[in-house]
């Protein structure tokens, strides 16, 4: 059939026409899907469990710490899905380095690993691997050198422990050699990983994920360090002053596998010979503090501490947290009422939540906005939490209070003005900071005191605090506590007690997928409380002999010194109607050794002033302090509040 032909002009308006309609359709393609599948904001239990790959390699450390002539090799038991690795991807890990796996165990219920007859994991402990398992994460539990099935020797925070995750980090990104079996030949590629990695543990656990940290190693993207150390030696000294009676040495038998007991008694000599009892800082100690290397940090922190934790204290967190911030990194924190307890068992539902979100954000590059949320999580009351957009918040100033003389001996004021005079206390090592707190407002030989009025507005501290303290020893050796104190009722978790907080119930909950051998349900807990007529927010503490430096020398009776006191951080609120108290005192018994003498302390009030991190700074402690409010009821003794000494120094306690 004959078709007149178009005009050139038609026919280049419809071919225009027709290019756009077919470009409009290909972008329809190519975009449609796009707009229907928005990028992923949380990983989803799309994987088996059951059928993930369970696999054993011992990657090779560099270093021959059990001097049997052959480079050690730590163990390295893996979970992960089976799906990635069959369709070409590569997926991030999650990694917990451990000294407990064999001879404490994990988490609230002591959980050990446990193998198959081929040697490959069946029980991992704790809840990582059922719940992200199957969200495509690998899980990797690595034995610390000496400990489990790995060679080498613990050295308690040391080139040695650290190293045995760092080669695994290495090794994760292909860095490293990692072989099938513990002295065999055959070498095992990590392949099925893009090498993205974070770090996260409990106590020694999340120490270790501090100390990796701070090597740089390239590959480790998070670390998520829980009621963690950050230096060493302020686990076992404060300023000189003894913190338990044993050192490093006595860990690191506790955790040694047989084989490296028998392997390690030249390390155990060095633990013994490094660390002597004097509490001087030795190059031992040196090599174990994270926080001068904190320049090296790439990886971002998501921090948990209980503000209670008398056996990891809270001198671990404010240095270490200030040093990252120095140093530019994304942090995150939880700070809790508890003590030395894990998140899942004191908020539970939030924090499997926060850490699957983290994880999510950090290792897949997800946006699901935490890293826009509060940087700072803070338990108020027992299960009532507030959150801080950063922390210390934003118009935080340090303020120096200085105590001065009151209207009976011992009990003096605490305000902004200069005091002047003197305050006399003798050492007496069978009372502690809940003694001084009770009988504050009572003349005692063993302490002085020194408090505000009753509060007419909520002061809130936030951050580490400083007592400066000049004082006269009547004998050759002094140790000092400085504590700060909120008088008032109040109920708080009942740290003190069993559990540090929380009690544990029958009931269990299930987080993730459970196989035969690992269930992923886990005993309940609830917040344990105690009524209290007055809480103590920060100690610190330090023998006056460190004065000068880090090494402690004979004082001289009748000659005055001067130390400060460098005390926990905290995040506290007193509120109206309460008072803040500061006591100075000698030994904080069951938290601090005595010294060799007993010493009468006089203290020079113009020279004693503790400087506290103050939300508003001196302007909101003047506002607070004005005027009168009705008094607070009289202290009376808080029952059963002692740090626990031996439970601090046992498994149950270290974990």
């Amino acid at each position: 059939m004959y078709r007149p032909r178009m005009p050139i002009r038609m026919r280049f308006t419809t071919w225009r026409s027709l290019a756009t309609a077919a470009v409009a359709a290909l972008v329809a393609v190519l975009v449609t899907p796009m707009a229907a599948h928005p990028a992923p904001q949380e990983s989803r239990p799309v994987h088996s469990y059951e059928n993930a790959v369970r696999e054993a390699v011992w990657v090779d450390t560099g270093l021959d710490g059990d001097s049997d002539g052959k480079s050690d090799r730590v163990a390295v038991d893996i979970v992960r899905p089976r799906e990635p690795a069959q369709q070409g991807r590569k997926i991030p890990v999650i990694m917990d380095a451990s000294p407990y796996y064999s001879c404490c165990g994990r988490g609230n219920e002591s959980q050990r690993k446990t193998y198959d007859a081929a040697g490959n994991v069946v029980q991992m402990p704790l809840f990582y691997d059922n719940y992200f398992v199957p969200r495509g994460y690998a899980f990797v539990g690595v034995d610390l050198a000496g400990t489990n099935r790995s060679d080498g020797c613990v050295d308690v925070g040391g080139r040695s422990d650290i190293q045995s995750a760092k080669a695994v980090v290495d090794w994760l990104n292909g860095r490293a050699r990692a072989y099938t079996s513990r002295t065999g030949t055959t070498t095992a590629k990590a392949s099925w990983t893009n090498g993205r990695t974070g770090m996260i543990g409990k106590s020694w656990d999340g120490t270790i994920a501090n100390g990796v940290a701070a090597t740089g190693v390239k590959g480790l993207k998070t670390i998520v360090p829980i009621s963690a150390i950050s230096t060493w030696y302020d686990y076992y000294f404060s300023k000189g002053a003894p913190l338990y009676d044993s050192g490093p040495d006595w860990l690191s038998n506790y955790v040694d596998s047989p084989d490296a007991r028998a392997k390690c008694a030249a390390v155990q000599q060095e633990l013994v010979a490094g660390a002597p009892r004097t509490g001087d800082r030795t190059p031992l100690w040196s090599e174990r503090d994270y926080v001068k290397a904190a320049s090296k940090v790439k990886a971002s922190v998501f921090l948990i501490h209980g503000m209670q934790d008398l056996n990891v204290r809270m001198q671990h967190v404010g240095p270490w947290w200030d040093a990252l911030a120095k140093n530019g990194v994304e942090r995150k924190i939880w700070l809790s009422q508890t003590g030395h307890v894990d998140p899942f068992d004191f908020r539970r539902t939030a924090w499997v939540d926060t850490l699957h979100r983290w994880f999510d954000h950090e290792l897949l590059g997800y946006d699901n906005g935490i890293d826009r949320e509060p940087m700072a999580d803070i338990e108020r009351h027992p299960d009532q939490w507030v959150t801080s957009k950063a922390w210390p918040p934003r118009g935080t100033d340090t303020t120096t209070l200085r105590p001065a003389e009151g209207g009976q001996e011992g009990v003096g004021t605490l305000g902004l003005r200069k005091g002047s005079g003197t305050e006399t206390f003798t050492d007496n090592p069978q009372l502690s900071e809940t003694d001084w707190a009770a009988q504050i407002d009572t003349s005692t030989p063993d302490k002085a005191g020194f408090v505000t009025g009753p509060l007419t507005r909520d002061l809130r501290v936030s951050g580490s605090s400083k007592v400066t303290v000049t004082a006269t020893p009547t004998t050759s050796t002094a140790h000092l506590s400085a504590v700060l104190v909120d008088l008032g009722p109040d109920t708080i978790r009942d740290y003190a007690a069993s559990g540090e907080g929380i009690s544990t119930l029958t009931d269990r909950t299930c987080w993730g997928v459970s196989t035969t051998g690992d269930s992923s349900c886990f005993r309940e807990t609830q917040a344990k409380t105690t009524d209290v007529d007055y809480t103590v927010v920060s100690r610190g503490w330090a023998d006056l002999g460190n004065h000068a430096s880090g090494t402690g020398v004979p004082l001289t009776p009748g000659k005055a010194y001067t130390i400060t006191l460098d005390l926990g951080a905290t995040d506290h609120v007193v509120p109206a109607g309460h008072r803040l108290a500061l006591i100075v005192a000698g030994t904080d018994k069951d938290l601090i050794d005595p010294p060799s003498t007993t010493p009468t302390l006089t203290v020079d009030l113009s020279r004693t002033s503790a400087r506290v991190p103050l939300v508003g700074g001196a302007a909101a402690f003047a506002r607070a302090t004005a005027g009168s409010a009705s008094a607070a009821p009289e202290s009376t003794p808080l029952d059963g509040v002692q740090a626990p000494r031996t439970a601090q120094r046992v498994p149950e306690g270290a974990r």
